[in-house]
C-alpha cells in the first residue's frame, strides 16, 4: 500500500520503527499535492519549506534519541480559519488576503508539540459561512469523488485534502455541520466534539457560541488519536472545559451490545434523499445486528433548528466580524475617504464577499433595537427547547443516529444562487450545534458512486461513547471505496 493511502497512526508507526524517514514521507505528500492541487484545490497556501524543515527536524530529534512527539513527522493539514504564527492566515476572504499572524492557535500549537508537520493550509467557505466551499475568495474546492461536484464546507478543503490523499488527516471547525457535513460528501470519518472540549483560542471567530474545532481523518482511530492531541483545558479560552481526559483510542473496543440508539425521525425522513435513505436503513439494520437497540424517536424542537440557527449564528458573525474595517489589520479600500465611516463602509464592500454580507445584515437586523425580542429571543427559546429534547433523550438512549447532510455532494453553482436552498444542506447537524454535544459522521456507503455520511449524536462529554460506536461500525461496514484522480 502506498503511504499516501495509509492512515495517520500507520505512518506514525512506520517513522518512529526508522522504516520510513518523516522527510521521505512529507516528500511524498508534497509530490501528491503538486499532482493533484490544480484539479483539486483544497489549499489556500502549501506550507511546502516548512514543512520539509520540519520533517528534518523531526528526523534528526528521532536520530538523536529525543522524543519527537508522538506523533512525529505525521503530516497535517490546517483549515484557514486557525491562526498559524509566521504563516497567512486568511478565512478565504479578501479581507485577510496575506495576513501573517504573531501567534498559534492553541490546536495548532497541540499539534505541534504531537510533532506534526503542516503541510499547508486548507481552503474554506469564506470566514466559515457556507456549506460548499464555494464561497471562498481564492476559488471553490472540488469533490476528489467527482471534480464537478463540491466537497461541502466549510471545512471543505480540510475534507477534499483528506480524501484525495493530500493529507493523512485535518484539522476542521464546525458551527452548524461544517466538518460533519464535508466529511461526508468527501467520505472521510468528521467529528464536532463537545463545545468546550477544544480550545478556541486562535480559531477566528464566526459565531462564537457554536463554533469548535475537531479532526478530520481516514479512520475512527485516526479520529480518536487527533481529538486526544486538541482536547482539553486551556486557560486562554474561557469556554474550555477543565478535567481529566479519557483515553479516546483505548475506549475503542468494537464492544457496543446492549446499547441503545435512538433514529431521529425529523432527520431522517421528510427531505431526505431516497440513495441517503437507503444507505442510512442499511447502517441502522448493521447497528441492530452487532447488538444496539434501535428504535424510532421524535425530537420536535429539531423542526426549527435550521430557523433559530439562522438568526443566532449570522447575530454572533455580526459582532465578531465588526473587528475587520480596515484600521488594525487586514484589507483596506485603497484611495483617499472623506472620513473614516466611509473607509469602513468601502473596506466592507470589497473586502467582504456576498454570503458574509448576507450574514451580517441578517444578524444586524435581527439584534436590532425593534426586532431583538421578535426574533433573537425567540431563537434563543428554541435553542433551549432543543437541549431540553436531547437531555430526555439521553435518559433513554445512548446515542442517536441520523443522516449526515440530506444528500450527496451536489454540482458546482447548482446551490450558489439560492441560499435557502444551501442553508437546507446542514439541517442534519445544527441541532448538535445548537446544544453543544458532540456528534461523529462516518463514511457508510455509495449512493450512485457518491459516499453517504452516517451521524452518530451522543450526550455531552461522552466522546469516548460516540467514538466507539462509530469504530463497530467502520469496522462492520468495511467502507474502503477511494476516489480515483
Amino acid at each position: 500500500m502506498k503511504i499516501i493511502e495509509k492512515d495517520a497512526l500507520s505512518i506514525a508507526g512506520l517513522i518512529k520503527g526508522r522504516e520510513i524517514s518523516a522527510l521521505e514521507v512529507t516528500r511524498v505528500f508534497l509530490e501528491r499535492i503538486d499532482k493533484v492541487e490544480k484539479k483539486v484545490k483544497a489549499y489556500i497556501n502549501v506550507a511546502a519549506e516548512l514543512a520539509l524543515s520540519r520533517a528534518k527536524e523531526v528526523d534528526m530529534e528521532l536520530a538523536d534519541g529525543v522524543e519527537a512527539g508522538v506523533f512525529g513527522g505525521v503530516p497535517i493539514a490546517v483549515k484557514d480559519v486557525l491562526t498559524t504564527r509566521g504563516f497567512p492566515t486568511t478565512c478565504g476572504s479578501k479581507m485577510l488576503e496575506g495576513f501573517v499572524p504573531v501567534y498559534d492557535a492553541t490546536v495548532v500549537e497541540r499539534i505541534g508539540r504531537a510533532g506534526t508537520v503542516m503541510l499547508g493550509k486548507a481552503n474554506m467557505d469564506e470566514f466559515a459561512m457556507g456549506s460548499s466551499t464555494e464561497n471562498s475568495y481564492f476559488g471553490p474546492t472540488m469533490n476528489p469523488w467527482d471534480l464537478e461536484r463540491v466537497p461541502g464546507g466549510s471545512s471543505g478543503g480540510s475534507a477534499a485534502a483528506v480524501a484525495a490523499g493530500e493529507a493523512p488527516w485535518a484539522l476542521g471547525s464546525d458551527t452548524g455541520g461544517s466538518i460533519r457535513q464535508p466529511a461526508a460528501l468527501c467520505g472521510i470519518v468528521g467529528l464536532k466534539p463537545t463545545y468546550g472540549l477544544v480550545s478556541r483560542y486562535g480559531l477566528v471567530a464566526f459565531a462564537s457560541s457554536l463554533d469548535q474545532v475537531g479532526p478530520m481523518t481516514r479512520t475512527v482511530r485516526d479520529c480518536a488519536a487527533l481529538l486526544g492531541v486538541i482536547a482539553g483545558y486551556d486557560p486562554m479560552d474561557s469556554t474550555s472545559i477543565p478535567g481529566e481526559l479519557p483515553d479516546y483510542v483505548g475506549a475503542l473496543t468494537g464492544e457496543v451490545k446492549g446499547l441503545k440508539a435512538g433514529v431521529v425521525r425529523e432527520l431522517s425522513s421528510e427531505g431526505i434523499d431516497t440513495g441517503v435513505r437507503e444507505r442510512f436503513g442499511e447502517t441502522v439494520s448493521l447497528l441492530e445486528k452487532l447488538g444496539v437497540a434501535c428504535e424510532e424517536v421524535s425530537l420536535p424542537s429539531f423542526a426549527h433548528g435550521l430557523s433559530a440557527y439562522y438568526i443566532i449564528a449570522p447575530a454572533e458573525a455580526s459582532s465578531n466580524l465588526a473587528r475587520f474595517d480596515g484600521v488594525r489589520y487586514g484589507y483596506r479600500a485603497p484611495g483617499e475617504s472623506e472620513d473614516v465611516w466611509e473607509m469602513y463602509d468601502r473596506t466592507r464592500a470589497e473586502g467582504f464577499g456576498g454570503e458574509v454580507k448576507r450574514r451580517i445584515m441578517l444578524g444586524t437586523y435581527a439584534l436590532s433595537a425593534g426586532y431583538y425580542d421578535a426574533y433573537y429571543a425567540q431563537a434563543q427559546k428554541i435553542r433551549t427547547l432543543i437541549v431540553r429534547d436531547f437531555g430526555r433523550a439521553w435518559d433513554e438512549y445512548d446515542v442517536l443516529v441520523s443522516p449526515t447532510s440530506p444528500s450527496t455532494a451536489f454540482k458546482l453553482g447548482e446551490k450558489v444562487d439560492d441560499p435557502l436552498t444551501m442553508y437546507l444542506s446542514d439541517i442534519c447537524t445544527i441541532p448538535v450545534n445548537l446544544a453543544g454535544i458532540p456528534a461523529l459522521s462516518l463514511p457508510c456507503g455509495l449512493s450512485d458512486g457518491l459516499p453517504v455520511g452516517f451521524q452518530v449524536m451522543g450526550p455531552p462529554l461522552e466522546e469516548p461513547k460516540v467514538l466507539n460506536v462509530a469504530y463497530a461500525l467502520e469496522q462492520a461496514i468495511g467502507f474502503d471505496a477511494r476516489p480515483e484522480l
